[in-house]
């Protein structure tokens, strides 16, 4: 198998993984805006991100010399009753990922993709990173790590203020828009800003939806991006409708995210490097590529079996769907299937850049919101004509997250041999 083994290779791979895992959800994001349905994109997206596990693991994986010391991919895959306690961490990590993936992807909606992602990244750096550090023999500098792990945390609350004040934003622009006063009060009558869980008044599948539509309303060519017709012209298209939805309900699921986020890489590292002792005597590691071949197959197993549930019973509003109506909806399919690939991928260079370099150092790739936030202030014209107070919070959050990023990475040191 080939190994990372200098800290210049490991820095190539996290730079690489921090563009990828900062990209891949502005792909989706893009598919949400357009108004597919995110059971559809996020069941293309789970085939794709685990063929790149299957793909990583049949090259690097297999590359060099197989000694019983160091098994070859293929190798390990037969060694499952020897190493199964592994095979188990790093399938829990896969699980706690989707879950993660998941709840980001509503959370988009509803936050934002720059305020989700750094919220996200910060929660799982200020928990993630305190349990690697224990894991991995304290062997960060812990008066600079845990400052670190304190910007973090700050740049978190930032971001729930920079969510407030840009909806208290929207709500002015709204309040003061008259040319879509009929189609926002249409839409108000049908319950569809009222977002919880259930929604009796809600369509309850893709037909009722497009019977129940509303008529059609007078649109410009092209509308500016900030503006109160942007916004209700936005909410129209897409498929998770946010206004007027409260705000505590995006922030709670951030958070959950953010939770299950910290916890895969924590359990990653217990599978390849067995730092509770669970492997009987002489039985080696799971190398990285058959510990991300197992995490990225409980990854797919999980979400194929929560949205095929959530076609038949969605969350927050979202229409009923079917398997059938899956398989017939191809627009836009192609972009889910690339952003699989893209996450799959980003997620493979930081498990083998966090072998070389330790875990606490392959965390630095959290700085993937900057990335995401570029993306989604270009693409998507979040912030636009927003308050003075939403770009002050804005650009304080994201300094806060830089100088965290900085500090973390100041604070990585070689992981001792286990």
């Amino acid at each position: 198998m080939y190994l990372v083994k200098d800290i210049s290779g490991a820095i190539g791979l996290m730079a690489v993984a921090l563009v990828l895992l900062g990209t891949w959800p502005v792909v989706l994001a893009v598919l949400e805006r357009r108004g597919r349905l995110p059971q559809h994109t996020f069941l293309d997206f789970s085939i794709t991100n685990f063929l790149a596990a299957v793909l990583i693991a049949l090259t690097f994986g297999q590359i060099g010399p197989d000694t019983p010391e160091t098994p070859n991919f293929l190798t390990q895959l037969t060694q499952v009753t020897n190493n199964w306690p592994s095979v188990l961490f790093a399938m829990a990590g896969g699980v706690t990922l989707s879950l993660g993936t998941l709840a980001t992807q509503y959370g988009w909606a509803f936050v934002g993709l720059s305020v989700t992602e750094v919220m996200a990244s910060s929660l799982k750096v200020v928990i993630g990173t305190t349990l690697n550090y224990f894991l991995d023999g304290r062997i960060n500098k812990a008066e600079i790590l845990f400052p670190g792990v304190g910007c973090f945390l700050i740049a978190a609350i930032l971001g729930s203020l920079v969510h407030s004040s840009n909806a208290a934003d929207n709500q002015e622009k709204l309040a003061r828009n008259t040319t879509y006063e009929d189609l926002t009060e249409h839409l108000i009558d049908k319950g569809v800003f009222i977002l919880i869980f259930w929604l009796p008044e809600a369509p309850k599948d893709l037909e009722e939806a497009k019977l129940d539509a509303p008529e059609a309303t007078p649109k410009p060519e092209k509308v500016e991006a900030g503006t109160a017709e942007f916004l209700v012209h936005l909410e129209e298209k897409r498929s998770i409708k946010v206004l007027g939805s409260h705000t505590l309900l995006g922030l709670a699921i951030v958070v959950f995210a953010g939770i299950f986020y910290a916890l895969f890489a924590p359990a990653f590292n217990l599978a390849t490097n067995d730092q509770w002792h669970v492997l009987p005597p002489n039985v080696p590691h799971l190398i990285v590529y058959t510990a991300y071949f197992y995490f990225s197959l409980a990854c797919l197993i999980v979400s194929v079996g929560l949205n095929v549930w959530f076609l038949y019973r969605p969350m927050v509003g979202v229409p009923r769907s079917s398997v059938s109506a899956y398989l017939a909806d191809g627009e836009g399919r192609w972009i889910a299937l690339l952003a699989g690939m893209v996450c799959g991928l980003g997620n493979a260079f930081t498990f083998m850049a966090g072998q070389a370099a330790g875990y606490a150092a392959a965390d630095s790739v959290q700085a993937l919101p900057l990335v995401s936030t570029f993306w989604g202030v270009v693409l998507f014209g979040e912030y636009r004509r927003s308050s003075r107070r939403t770009y002050t919070l804005l650009v304080s959050m994201l300094l806060m997250f830089a100088v965290a990023m900085v500090v973390l990475m100041a604070s990585s040191n070689h992981r001792k041999p286990l």
